[in-house]
This record gives structure tokens, sequence and C-alpha cells, in this order.
């Protein structure tokens, strides 16, 4: 790597944050395979850019953005070839009680039932804990399109869901 930026670098980051990468990755697409996948394809294309990142505190940035245009492309390319996977899973006639197991796996129907884009806003925002302005960053776009995507997600959510539901403490409790 011809800067002097060293592949043992490269190699000491994708090691470190590789669980927090697939744990993103695996909130956006619910599938293990898939987020592994693309984990891989966003180091990959980290590793490629290495020597372009002037920091390497922004090589993590870099690669969740890399996850999450790669899930988006995916997506628009299984959807343009009409292909559908799906897990069929019983609906649930009532909210389950808080807490409960089941209530965390209700709610992650429900979120990815989602865009891939504002379930992305959402999980970084309250899952990831981050702020408006590093969302936007990763996610390549402005605070603004963060707020209405946001914004956008949980009116869905609420719509489903009902309007009694405090969604920002659910989507932290389902951490």
């Amino acid at each position: 790597m011809g800067t002097g930026r060293s592949t043992a670098e490269f190699a000491e980051f994708a090691v470190s944050r590789h669980r927090a990468l697939f744990r993103y990755a695996y909130l956006l697409v619910g599938e293990r395979g898939l987020a592994e996948d693309l984990v891989q394809e966003a180091l990959t294309k980290t590793y490629v850019g290495w020597n372009r990142l002037r920091d390497s505190a922004n090589a993590e940035a870099y690669t969740r953005k890399a996850i999450t245009t790669t899930a988006i492309g995916w997506y628009r390319r299984k959807a343009w070839t009409a292909e559908r996977p799906r897990d069929d899973v019983p609906e649930m006639p009532a909210r389950p009680a808080d807490g409960d197991v089941t209530a965390r796996i209700w709610l992650w129907q429900e979120l990815s039932e989602l865009p891939t884009k504002q379930r992305a806003a959402l999980v970084l925002r309250y899952y990831e804990d981050l702020s408006e302005v590093e969302t936007a960053r990763i996610l390549g776009c402005s605070v603004g399109t963060v707020k209405s995507q946001t914004a956008h997600a949980l009116k869905k959510l609420r719509a489903r869901l009902g309007p009694d539901a405090d969604l920002t403490i659910e989507l932290v409790v389902a951490q």
C-alpha cells in the first residue's frame, strides 16, 4: 500500500471492529449469512480505499457506509429481478408484553418491513446511539434526510404498533 498505511493497520481495524460491523449489518438485513457477506464486501471496499482514508478514525464510518450502500444495492437488484425470499412467520394477533422475548421478535419483524434506508437510520440513531450528524455522514446524506427518514420510519412503525407505542425506548430495549 503505497502511502505508508499498512496492511497490518487494516487487519487490526478489521479484526477489532468486525463484531460491531456484523451487528450493524445483521440489524439491516436480518439474516446472518447475508450480514456476513455484507461485512466482507464492505471490508473489501474499505481495504481498496484504505490509502485514501486520511484518518484511520474514519475507517468505521467508511465501512458502515459501504455496508449500507451495498445492502441498498442488493435489495434494489432483488426487487428488480422479483426475487422475494421470506421467512414465513405467523402474524401475532396482539402486541406482546413489554420486555418479553416475543416482543423483541415482534418488533424486529416490524423493523424488517421498513425500507433499508429508514431501517439504517433507526439502527444508527437508536441502536448504535449515533448523533444525527454521525448518521448523516455514514449514510452519505444530509442531517435533514436523516431526520425525515427517521420520522417516516417511526410513523410507519407507530401505524403498525399503535399510536401509544414508545418506539424510542422499545428500539433501545430491543438491543
